[in-house]
């Protein structure tokens, strides 16, 4: 199997509920403009993943919906099984879950849980994941989902998380970027997001090819004039870096929808990478690059 067999898939991390027939109708728009999968963010101060997604499932015929990702600190195994099991069953068996360790310290400080050096997280996070797909894959567990086994995705970046999303889950999620002490997080540039992606498919092993493996776009403008875009970026976020540095970065796609689909059929290349999720704010503007990555992929010899 080559690293681009897999055909693209979309998702769009969604920020905000307001009024219900309001989120409803953007669920539907989300589907109508060609994502695959709907996404909810886990943070304090948003709205909580789950209604939101069971109510998004229920506006739609076929978009799947899912956490991107739960901070598997702020929920209880069997509890979250509950959950997962009956929103797969409303929305007739389109969940896909999302767990990480979590990585914003205020938000643990917020909810009062204590917010342990990142080695006991991880921990935290492979006691979830084991018990949790037990749940779910146990015949005799009600609720029942109605998937045979509902895809989990695991998102990271460092050596432990990696290294355990590829022997456990369906799909895993690169944050393409490193998380400092409290909680901030600083962007990989091309040449250590690509060292990660190589440890993740070393580790993978025989089941490399078997794994969807999936990117977060933290920035994305579609323009025709991607300098002075960048250029713009630069001063805004006060960064020192280089602007062919800065446009290179892996979770930065600045430039025409052709040039952004190009750039995607060779991350697709290089890295197997086919799952592409993006923010709600650029929900329009990315549109055109489905659209572009659809036609590249129905003339594709699978």
């Amino acid at each position: 199997m080559s690293l681009a067999n897999r055909p693209f898939r979309f998702g769009v991390n969604m920020l905000a509920v307001d009024t219900s027939s309001s989120w409803k109708e953007r669920a539907r728009h989300v589907e109508q403009l060609g994502f695959d999968v709907l996404l909810v963010p886990d943070h304090l101060g948003i709205p909580s993943p789950w209604p939101a997604l069971a109510t998004a499932a229920a506006a739609t015929e076929r978009l799947r919906v899912g956490p991107f990702v739960l901070n598997a600190a702020f929920t209880n195994p069997a509890l979250l099984a509950r959950d997962v099991a009956t929103v797969d069953q409303l929305s007739d068996g389109r969940v896909e879950l999302g767990l990480g360790t979590g990585y914003v310290k205020e938000e643990f400080e917020s909810a009062g849980i204590e917010f342990r050096p990142a080695g006991r997280r991880v921990d935290h996070l492979a006691e979830t994941v084991t018990r949790v797909t037990s749940l779910l894959n146990d015949p005799g567990h009600t609720p029942r989902p109605v998937q045979e086994r509902v895809p989990l995705l695991l998102g990271g970046n460092g050596d432990r998380v990696l290294r355990m999303a590829t022997e456990q889950a369906d799909i895993v999620g690169f944050t393409a970027a490193r998380t400092g002490r409290d909680g901030d997080l600083e962007p990989l540039p091309a040449a250590e997001f690509d060292e990660r992606v190589a440890f993740a498919r070393a580790a993978a092993g025989a089941r490399a090819d078997d794994i969807e493996w999936n990117l977060l776009m933290q920035i994305v403008v579609v323009t025709d004039d991607p300098g002075t875009v960048v250029d713009e970026l630069i001063a805004k976020y006060g960064l020192t870096m280089e602007p062919d540095e800065f446009a290179g970065l892996p979770s930065v796609l600045i430039g025409s929808a052709s040039d952004i689909a190009a750039r995607l059929v060779r991350l697709r290349d290089r890295t197997g990478i086919s799952y592409i999720t993006v923010l709600e704010p650029v929900l329009e503007q990315f549109a055109p690059v489905i659209d572009l990555l659809r036609d590249v992929d129905a003339r594709a010899d699978w």
